[in-house]
């Protein structure tokens, strides 16, 4: 595995295609991306930036993006990339937290970044690109005045990103720096090497947001490997099987209502596409409906990996297709760290039993900035380096893990646990429900009852009849008990663009 930066990749075929815009057929070369990211990485370090210190960047989908990727990656800095839908006082809360001595925004961002200069007194340096923002200089004369000699000492840097705050006030991940030098490779692109087949022939479909963790890392990483990112401004059902089809996409990362989307199109639509192309259809970031993922493997072919790992780096488990249908559900084996499950005193529970997800790795991973009381409630009770992301699941007998839900959304009714997740995944593909979520509801004499939130498909009526079938569909299909006793018709859900629900705002607008 040699390479393992965009530098060697200019070196030999600087016209190679590092990236392109799927809308605007936008790109950039290696060469240029080993250029601009070099210079960018020299105005960083003239403003005295050193290693661990942090770059946080504004922006929606851009090929800047992946530029000031680079440049804090082989400089041994932190890049905190920020959701752009955030509130200029929400991103202030993240860059001043986050400690960032530098911030790059977009000017398509400029209403939020303006207001941000007042907000953010500690950052040395303010660039921005794409137009003039007001108290920003500009990005593209900053980096065409700096040399583009690279370095001799280049330390890796890392990602430093917060998690989606569907819980209070979003966190950092701060993971260990390496000590390595960015020519090395480091755990993510080896896996991507190993488990997903990266090399220098991989076209990447990219359709999340650049600011969430596996878009940024895994568009790193393909370029580390010396493939091809292709980059959709946002997600679409029908423009991703175009940009499959026009950029002879190998590989992709989804997330399951992507899929459900992609589903929702008309056959005929559907059909009219050619994803032969496709080697590799990656997925997480939430859990897969069976029915929705055997649906997409008809379709695509047995070609879909599922991963399950977090923001957090703290370990990873995958399956392929063809193990997965001998085990529906599975979110695979562990392929780095091992995966231990305890009950809440700790103690480790047998195949088949559900408890707490810890990944165990020989030293802790990562901690969360500034919240030694978060760091602390993610290790287990006994061994620091064993992590959890406040998941529950089981082991099979083999080893495979199957996730139950998050452990927060756990609905307690009558003593008894229920697990939200199941309902969602029988409804997932009901023909009158376009998106469904499910939370526990108080309950004056259950403590809480199951209560289903449903968008209505086009062409649903929503009303009385339609709960009632809704209901009897989830008792035909699972135990009663985790039926909805009530289904509520809403316009929309709360949703991240990962494709995770917030439940919280759900809660929140229902006891309102």
């Amino acid at each position: 595995m040699g390479g393992m930066y965009p530098g060697t990749y200019a070196a030999q075929t600087p016209d190679r295609i590092a990236a392109v815009m799927a809308g605007t057929g936008e790109t950039i070369t290696y060469g240029e991306l080993e250029q601009r990211s070099t210079q960018l990485a020299r105005v960083l370090h003239d403003k005295g930036l050193k290693p661990g210190d942090v770059v946080a960047l504004l922006t929606e989908n851009s090929l800047r993006a992946l530029e000031v990727y680079w440049a804090a990656v082989r400089s041994g800095l932190y890049i905190t990339a920020v959701n752009f839908r955030l509130k200029p006082a929400e991103v202030a809360y993240i860059v001043n937290d986050s400690g960032a001595a530098a911030l790059i925004v977009s000017a398509a961002q400029a209403a939020t970044a303006a207001a941000l200069t007042e907000m953010t007194p500690a950052v040395k340096l303010n660039l921005a690109f794409g137009g003039a923002v007001p108290g920003f200089a500009g990005y593209e004369k900053a980096i065409a005045a700096a040399d583009d000699t690279p370095f001799d000492d280049q330390p890796h840097g890392a990602t430093m990103l917060y998690s989606s705050g569907t819980t209070g006030r979003p966190k950092g991940v701060r993971p260990a720096l390496s000590g390595a030098q960015v020519t090395e490779p480091d755990t993510l692109v080896t896996l991507a090497s190993v488990a997903f087949g990266f090399n220098t022939e991989t076209v990447y479909l990219s359709p999340g947001p650049i600011y969430h963790a596996a878009p940024l890392r895994f568009c790193g990483a393909v370029q580390a490997l010396g493939g091809t990112v292709v980059m959709m401004q946002r997600f679409d059902a029908e423009r991703a099987l175009t940009a499959i089809q026009h950029q002879r996409a190998t590989h992709g990362q989804f997330v399951p209502t992507m899929f459900v989307r992609l589903l929702q199109l008309p056959p005929q639509t559907r059909d009219s596409y050619d994803v032969s192309s496709l080697r590799v259809a990656i997925h997480a970031a939430a859990p897969c409906p069976v029915e929705v993922k055997q649906k997409m493997i008809e379709w695509w072919g047995p070609i879909l990996v599922e991963y399950y790992a977090g923001t957090e780096g703290n370990g990873m488990t995958a399956v392929d297709s063809a193990t997965w249908l001998t085990k529906p559900g599975t979110v695979g084996r562990a392929i780095y760290g091992a995966v231990r499950i305890c009950a809440d005193d700790g103690a480790e529970l047998p195949a088949g039993q559900p408890g707490g997800v810890y990944f165990a790795q020989d030293e802790t991973p990562f901690t969360y900035h500034n919240d030694p009381d978060k760091t602390l409630a993610s290790q287990h009770p006994e061994h620091q380096a064993w992590t959890t992301l406040g998941d529950i699941g089981y082991l099979d007998e083999d080893g495979f893990l199957f996730l139950t839900d998050r452990k927060a959304f756990t609905i307690i009714s009558g003593g008894v646990n229920i697990y939200p997740q199941e309902t969602e995944n029988v409804l997932a593909l009901h023909p009158a429900v376009y998106d469904v979520a499910v939370i526990g509801v108080p309950d004056p004499e259950m403590g809480e009852s199951v209560a289903a939130f449903v968008q209505p498909a086009a062409g649903a009526v929503p009303g009385p009849e339609l709960e009632q079938e809704i209901i009897a569909f989830v008792k035909s299909k699972i135990a009663s008990f985790k039926a909805p006793r009530t289904v509520r018709f809403v316009d929309d859900l709360p949703r991240s663009e990962a494709g995770k629900l917030v439940k919280a705002e759900l809660k929140a607008r229902y006891s309102r």
